[in-house]
C-alpha cells in the first residue's frame, strides 16, 4: 500500500491574476479549466501541477497524490484501519478520488492515477578533470528561459511534525528519506529523494513548491529573469545537503516561494537506502548566499 506520485498542489490566494502572472513568469503555462481555478502546468506535460483558487489570503487549498491500480483501494483500506474519515471535497476541486485531512488539517486528495513523466532531456555534456564528453563545441549556452519539466515536491510547515510523519508514512505508505530531528523531515513516494518535506512550525502553512529544470545554467537563467522582472531577490544559487540538489528560490507575491531544482538524489525501490539524521547545520545548504531572514517564516500564522 502506498501513494506513488505527487500530482499537484492547490493554493487559495487573494488575486488569481497576480498568481497566474507569477507562475507563468516562473515558466509554467496555463491549462484551460471549466471552473474558477487557474490551472498551470509544465509545458511538456498534459496534467496541471498548480491550481490557484480565489480566497481572502494565501493558504494551502489541497495537495493531491496518485495511487494507481490496486494501490488506490489499498490506500483507502489503510485510511479506514487508521480511523481516518473521508471528507467532502471543497467546492470547485477536481472530481475523483478520495479526500481526507492530515493531522495538520490540510486537505489531501488521493486519486486513482499514475504520475506523468516528461520526455527525457539529452545527456548533459559537461567537461571535468579527466573527462571531456564535449569536444570541438562551445559549452556556454545561448540565452534561454527556465522551463520546468515537472513538479518534484512541496514543503509544508507543520505544527505536528511527528504526527505528520506518522500519517504520511504509516497510513499513506510514503518513506522517510532523511531528516533533522525536530526540525525537518523529507518523505518520498517516487524514486526522488523527497516529494514532501515537513518543516516544524507553530502551525501549518505552505512554504514552497519545487520544479525540476535541466541544469545549473537553467536555474541561473530563471534567477536572472526573476531579477529582470523586478521580483524581489530570492535565495540561491546554492546546493542543499539533504537531497543534494542545486537550487534557487523565487519569492512569490504572498510570502512563500517557488523553487527551481536540479540533480536531486535518486532512490530506486530496490535501493537499500537508510534514512539519516542530519545535524541542524546541514538542514539547509552546503554552499550559497546567506539565508534570507524570512526564509523560514510561516506568514500564515501572522494576523
Amino acid at each position: 500500500m502506498a501513494v506513488k506520485a505527487l500530482l499537484h498542489y492547490a493554493l487559495e490566494i487573494p488575486d488569481q491574476t497576480v498568481g497566474e502572472k507569477f507562475y507563468t513568469g516562473f515558466g509554467l503555462v496555463d491549462e484551460p479549466g471549466r471552473d474558477g481555478a487557474v490551472r498551470l502546468r509544465p509545458a511538456l506535460l498534459k496534467r496541471e501541477t498548480v491550481l490557484l483558487y480565489g480566497g481572502p489570503k494565501k493558504r494551502l487549498h489541497h495537495v493531491a497524490f496518485g495511487a494507481p491500480g490496486a494501490e488506490f483501494e489499498a490506500t483507502r483500506e489503510s485510511l479506514r484501519r487508521a480511523g481516518v474519515s473521508q471528507v467532502d471535497p471543497p467546492r470547485g476541486a477536481p472530481e475523483g478520488g478520495l479526500w481526507v485531512r492530515d493531522p495538520d488539517g490540510n486537505l489531501v486528495n488521493v486519486r486513482p492515477e499514475a504520475g506523468e513523466t516528461p520526455p527525457a532531456d539529452p545527456p548533459l555534456a559537461l567537461n571535468s578533470p579527466g573527462h571531456t564528453p564535449r569536444t570541438g563545441a562551445r559549452g556556454c549556452p545561448d540565452r534561454f528561459e527556465a522551463r520546468p519539466r515537472r513538479l518534484g515536491h512541496v514543503l509544508l510547515f507543520s505544527g505536528a511534525l511527528e504526527r505528520m510523519i506518522d500519517f504520511y508514512t504509516r497510513v499513506l505508505g510514503m518513506k522517510l528519506s532523511d531528516r533533522c530531528p525536530g526540525i525537518i523531515a523529507f518523505l518520498r513516494c517516487t524514486p526522488d529523494h523527497h516529494n514532501l518535506a515537513l518543516l516544524a512550525s507553530k502551525g501549518p502553512g505552505f512554504h514552497h513548491g519545487s520544479f525540476e529544470v535541466g541544469g545549473v545554467d537553467e536555474i541561473a537563467m530563471g534567477m536572472q529573469r526573476a531579477h529582470d522582472a523586478g521580483i524581489p531577490v530570492g535565495w540561491g544559487l546554492g546546493r542543499h545537503v539533504i537531497g543534494s540538489n542545486f537550487f534557487y528560490y523565487v519569492r512569490d507575491p504572498w510570502g512563500s516561494w517557488a523553487e527551481y531544482f536540479h540533480d536531486l538524489d535518486h532512490i530506486p525501490e530496490t535501493c537499500a537506502w537508510q534514512p539519516r539524521d542530519f545535524p541542524p547545520e546541514d538542514a539547509l545548504y552546503r554552499w550559497g548566499p546567506p539565508v534570507p531572514e524570512d526564509f523560514g517564516l510561516n506568514r500564515e500564522l501572522e494576523g
